[in-house]
């Protein structure tokens, strides 16, 4: 029985690659060999991300700007990726955004920042999938992975936005694989808390009582989530439509 499915000169993009996930995923790709597309959004990341593709194994990888926000930037993008490459194999959604809020306090989470967070976490997301499905549909093995949050099922998170955010990438997740199925398969993955600076001010001291809490005693890191991510495309390739969980049990 084969175990793994070979990512040799498969194409990969990974929105969101120049942030700590995405990288750590760009990273486990390349070196099985495929090819790596990362976003990043605006100037003042491009650096980061040229960074990123500097550490890859491997040759013919890029760097686009691009906003989820904005689907112009998106479609430009599509063309891109069509002119120099031809094909679109696997799409891994790590873009994200959020500011936290206690959830007791709810006149600090005003309007604005709720039409931010939906627009960046889940419209964002979704207008990824509308605009790259046509290329991965022609793959006839398209894989779409969306990151998504434990916040989406236990509704503890960095705000209550954020987490409707992330209970809507599970459904949109489920929506998705059946109609995209048998080309494309759709899953989704729900990280706990996670060594990274995503969430602004949340510093060591939260992350050691987070270990402390979580049945595995530590908290995840952004190479647990890459593996989880790739996973998805090498090994669980009759699974579609769920959310795997990598949060070292602390949802328990």
């Amino acid at each position: 029985m084969t175990l793994s499915v070979s990512l040799q000169d498969k194409v990969v993009l990974i929105v969101g690659g120049a942030g700590s996930i995405g990288a750590a995923a760009a990273m486990e790709f390349a070196r099985g060999g495929a090819k790596l597309i990362i976003t990043y959004r605006g100037p003042e990341l491009e650096a980061a991300a040229q960074a990123v593709l500097q550490a890859l194994p491997g040759k013919d990888h890029s760097a686009f700007d691009a906003d989820v926000a904005d689907t112009k930037t998106l479609t430009v993008l599509r063309d891109e990726i069509t002119n120099r490459y031809g094909r679109l194999d696997i799409l891994i959604n790590a873009a994200g955004f959020t500011k936290p809020v206690p959830h007791a306090d709810l006149d600090a989470l005003d309007d604005d920042l709720i039409d931010r967070m939906f627009e960046v976490n889940w419209r964002g997301q979704f207008a990824t999938i509308r605009t790259f499905a046509p290329l991965l549909k022609s793959s006839g093995n398209g894989l779409i992975v969306s990151l998504s949050s434990i916040a989406g099922t236990n509704g503890i998170g960095s705000s209550i936005a954020y987490c409707a955010a992330k209970a809507g990438i599970d459904v949109m997740t489920k929506s998705l694989a059946r109609v995209l199925a048998p080309q494309v398969r759709v899953l989704a993955v729900a990280p706990g808390v996670v060594d990274t600076g995503f969430v602004p001010n949340r510093g060591s001291d939260f992350n050691q009582k987070a270990a402390s809490t979580t049945p595995m005693k530590r908290i995840g890191t952004v190479d647990d989530i890459a593996a989880a991510i790739l996973s998805c495309a090498t090994l669980l390739t009759f699974s579609t439509g769920t959310t795997i969980v990598v949060d070292g049990g602390r949802a328990l």
